[in-house]
């Protein structure tokens, strides 16, 4: 069984950081993708940041470019999103997700930026 723990949440004032993490079991990391969404309040969840299955190429959200980097542990099969010069734009509930010919997602994990 797919399983994710996600941890790193909390309040930051703007221009903070934080570093997100999702630690993964049940499946083989390594041949998958990896990737964080996110979701405010009264919005729909939008994709931040992928990574591939070696951490050789990542993809982010336009919104996050310069700000944000995602990475991964293979061997601790644990993927990361740090989140830094944080806006209160920034402020949603984060997602790790997994798709292996279905979807599979963390439980989120709350992030408020504000001052």
């Amino acid at each position: 069984q797919v399983q994710f723990v996600e941890s790193g949440g909390g309040l930051v004032q703007p221009g903070g950081s934080l570093r997100l993490s999702c630690a993964a079991s049940g499946f083989t990391f390594h041949y998958y993708v990896m990737k964080w969404y996110r979701q405010a309040p009264g919005k729909e969840r939008e994709l931040v940041a992928g990574v591939t299955s070696d951490g050789g190429r990542k993809t982010y959200a336009e919104s996050v470019k310069g700000r944000f980097a995602i990475s991964r542990d293979n061997r601790r099969k644990t993927v990361y999103l740090q989140m830094n010069n944080l806006k209160p734009e920034d402020t949603a509930v984060y997602y790790c997700y997994l798709n292996a010919d279905h979807d599979y997602w963390g439980q989120g994990t709350q992030v408020t930026v504000s001052s």
